[in-house]
């Protein structure tokens, strides 16, 4: 089992950084390349990165957010199945009980979201997508609480975790963390509240203004996420034990149906707006497109971050599941800040999401900077393409990203698996009985402790810094062509690899840190 989500965790770090590579140079690269050298509208199809770009919507917002929140998903149940046969055996109720939240969760999840639905008439100002799909989720969070309800007093009426009613509260507080952080996404990432109009405004003086306000408002946005996930862990640890944390992260990531739904909207939306770019539809309908876009903009920062906080309560689950695995094999250890490895630990797991990021980071700029020049020697080549005579060679964009990021992947995607490999077979045959199992212990806690606040902060930060963007190109101060627009489109650039590449794809990377620690456990003592 342990296995199985070691496997779900590294394609998901293949699609996801990998995907975000791909996606986010072809943007940043059709963007500086396009729009900004040459003056042409970002989806124009004169420039052969454009169609790069579509595709990286679905590569990296689609495929990579799909395998990520699976990912999260399938390590979550077989860590807490894990706990629940380690902490007291011969109880199946208990191994079972995560699998039937999970049928209960996409029964809601296929009832809940008929509840999207536009209200009002054509040219109401209440219909909003935003809202509806509100609704929907809203609604399987409900009747996910009463199905979680029905099936604790079914499964778990005699077993030896707890009482059924503690355990659904366990459940209720997992939904209620996911609720809380899916309001504060929305509150920073929605275009009518502060957050945004504040980079809207500092864009108004200049470029370094609107770099410095997105980066305080992506670093404010960890507040609530991280409190709510804070409180989640201390009430369902006093409702049910580590099993109650593990429960709560099945209740909340059982939603996965409904998230992965939400999260499909903003690729759908932005390509939407690509193809009508493309095919010289008339401007109402691209307005309708960009309008859409903001509100997808907001639904994928709202799926990155539940993925990233189910990501660190799944971790603190495994966490569990590692000491439990040490006991298994005849090692009881305390993990406490008076041991040097410990310590030595934190600060190593500290650093890893901050390089694993700095190299995620380097990547996108790299493979950016190479389709920069494809394009720009295919318009010095083809001076036919500019004038709309003459079709770029799309193929060759293309194939030269996808070469590239899957390149440019490998450095970063080996960083959580070199690390414990490095500690179970190069520190432990030579160091003192037990620290490298203390030692690993550290890492695993310090980058989930850095890891999830780190990858709050880009994602939702890069989500504002994007609709400060479609904010301005609304009509706001000055409008699309103004100095304020031309600062949100340098914000929204450094916003992409942000919230696209490295800060979701760091939990996957913590994931896998940690299942390396579950898997090497024997090989520490």
């Amino acid at each position: 089992m342990t296995g199985l989500g070691f496997g779900a965790s590294l394609i998901s770090i293949f699609g996801r950084l990998g995907g975000g590579i791909f996606t986010k140079a072809a943007d940043v690269g059709a963007d500086l390349s396009g729009k900004i050298e040459h003056g042409i509208p970002e989806d124009d199809p004169r420039n052969p990165a454009v169609i790069a770009d579509n595709v990286g919507d679905n590569v990296g917002d689609c495929a990579g957010m799909a395998a990520d929140v699976f990912e999260s998903y399938a390590v979550t149940i077989v860590a807490a199945m894990l706990v629940a046969s380690w902490a007291n055996a011969g109880d199946p109720a208990a191994e079972q009980f995560p699998l039937v939240l999970g049928g209960v969760a996409m029964i809601a999840g296929m009832i809940g979201m008929q509840a999207v639905r536009l209200g009002g008439k054509d040219g109401d100002k209440g219909r909003s997508p935003a809202a509806a799909m509100s609704r929907g989720l809203v609604a399987s969070i409900v009747l996910a609480a009463i199905g979680y309800y029905a099936a604790s007093r079914w499964v778990m009426g005699g077993s030896l975790h707890g009482s059924p009613l503690h355990l659904f509260g366990a459940a209720v507080v997992g939904l209620a963390v996911g609720l809380g952080m899916v309001v504060a996404t929305n509150y920073f990432t929605g275009t009518r509240y502060r957050p945004v109009q504040r980079i809207a405004r500092a864009s108004r003086s200049g470029h370094a203004t609107n770099i410095i306000t997105g980066l305080a408002v992506g670093m404010e946005s960890t507040t609530i996420p991280a409190l709510c996930i804070a409180a989640g862990i201390i009430a369902a640890h006093a409702l049910a034990g580590v099993y109650g944390i593990a429960i709560a992260t099945c209740a909340l990531l059982a939603l996965t149906p409904t998230v992965i739904s939400i999260d499909a909207f903003g690729p759908i939306t932005d390509n939407a707006g690509g193809i009508a770019e493309m095919a010289g539809l008339p401007a109402e309908v691209r307005e309708v497109t960009d309008a859409l876009d903001t509100v997808g903009n907001t639904t994928k920062a709202l799926t990155k971050v539940f993925a990233i906080g189910s990501a660190g309560l799944a971790a603190l689950t495994l966490f569990a599941a590692y000491k439990l695995e040490l006991g298994t094999v005849g090692q009881e250890l305390d993990f406490t800040l008076g041991s040097p490895y410990v310590l030595a630990g934190l600060f190593v797991g500290a650093l890893m999401p901050f390089l694993f990021s700095g190299f995620a980071m380097d990547a996108v700029g790299d493979v950016a900077a190479r389709i920069v020049e494809e394009v720009r020697r295919q318009f010095k080549e083809s001076p036919g393409i500019l004038a709309g005579r003459q079709l770029p060679d799309y193929d060759r964009a293309i194939s030269m990203l996808t070469r590239t990021a899957i390149r440019s992947m490998l450095l970063p995607a080996s960083l959580p698996v070199a690390v414990p490999l490095a500690i179970a077979f190069v520190w432990a045959p030579f160091a003192p009985h037990g620290s490298a199992a203390l030692l690993m212990g550290g890492v695993v806690i310090g980058a989930v402790a850095t890891g999830l606040l780190l990858a709050l902060s880009m994602s939702t930060g890069g989500g504002a810094w994007d609709n400060a963007k479609k904010y301005i190109e609304a009509g706001h101060y000055g409008g699309k062509g103004s100095p304020a627009h031309a600062a949100a489109v340098t914000g929204d650039t450094v916003g992409d690899p942000y919230k696209d590449t490295a800060g979701p794809a760091i939990n996957p990377m913590c994931k896998v840190l940690s299942l390396m620690a579950v898997l090497l456990a024997p090989f520490l003592v």
